[in-house]
């Protein structure tokens, strides 16, 4: 199969296109050939070795793995003798490491693809829609009718927080840039902010939760707009601190926030199969529909990695395997 693989950290130029031998098979697996697969942040950290901390797990002067990828959707090739749920033929969506690839053998993240809804949709799911579901219910504690912020609502992860925020019952209120505006409102925000035109955090509007994708705020603007026992979720932040990356930013948060009747949370989200259940059924009721801004072949991987790292992407870069 070919496969996308690196040796080294640098550019997204060290990536290259090989053959490689199929997965194999195992009891408990998913044989899926993949049809799409998109890119996250994660893989331009991966890829490029930045920021440091990365490389505590990848590999500390080169990478332990020579793959990289993780979303995707494709069609079952073959199921393990310990799968009852999938037969050869179904057209399926979900994780697993070494998604830019012809094939893939998942285990537990993986489920059936909606219908109503293409591959290339079905594979801009995975990391972006887990982080926005698992932000606003679990680390949110999102709850109908409550009043919920989105600081860069315009990328992969802010334009499924706009619309699950929704289909959870919130008022939506989000934030992005002046070209964005009309693609944002169209996912359904009751209330759309320029930043480049109004400082949110000079508003007069409180909220009950704030989902931060973009990290442009110090805590001290936060708090201005939360209510008192409000949440603040932690997705993203910038890539500045070669050290620690967007991480500077949630510990720069949670140091301050400290004290504060407000809660800080910071997390990365978890592949698992209930999610994608979830997440399957939105995506079939029409509540939620993927954003995707461009499409590469898996021989153009460095253009789409390198166009997903200069940070203007709107909703998901997706690869067409």
């Amino acid at each position: 199969m070919k496969a996308i693989t690196y040796s080294k950290y640098g550019s997204p130029d060290v990536l290259e296109l090989r053959e490689l031998e199929k997965p194999a098979l195992t009891d408990d697996g998913v044989l899926v050939r993949v049809h799409a697969t998109s890119v996250n942040p994660a893989e331009w950290h991966y890829v490029t070795g930045t920021p440091h901390l990365v490389r505590i797990q990848a590999g500390l002067f080169k990478p332990k793995s020579n793959r990289v990828g993780v979303d995707f959707a494709g069609t079952v090739e073959a199921v393990g003798r310990d799968r009852t749920e999938f037969r050869p033929g179904d057209e399926v969506f979900g994780g697993k490491s070494g998604a830019f690839a012809e094939y893939v053998c998942a285990r537990d993240s993986v489920a059936p693809k909606p219908a109503n809804v293409t591959f290339e949709q079905a594979a801009a799911v995975g990391v972006a829609g887990l982080t926005a579901l698992q932000g606003l219910r679990d680390k949110g504690q999102i709850q109908a009718g409550q009043k919920v912020l989105i600081n860069g609502a315009s990328g992969g992860v802010g334009t499924f927080a706009v619309q699950i925020a929704k289909a959870l019952g919130a008022e939506v209120t989000a934030a992005c840039s002046t070209r964005n505006v009309e693609l944002v409102r169209s996912l359904g925000a009751d209330h759309v902010i320029d930043y480049t035109q109004e400082d949110f955090t000079r508003s007069d509007r409180r909220y009950d939760l704030m989902l931060d994708v973009a990290g442009s705020r110090s805590w001290s603007e936060c708090r201005r707009v939360l209510d008192r026992h409000a949440r603040l979720v932690i997705v993203g932040g910038p890539k500045t601190n070669r050290l620690i990356g967007p991480l500077s930013h949630a510990v720069k948060l949670r140091l301050a926030a400290i004290g504060s009747s407000r809660k800080v949370v910071f997390f990365i989200a978890k592949f698992n199969r209930p999610d994608l259940e979830v997440l399957r059924e939105l995506l079939e009721a029409g509540k939620v529909t993927p954003v995707i801004d461009r499409r590469y072949e898996l021989s153009e991987i460095a253009e789409a990695l390198t166009y997903l790292g200069e940070g203007h992407a709107q909703g998901k870069v997706v690869v067409t395997v």
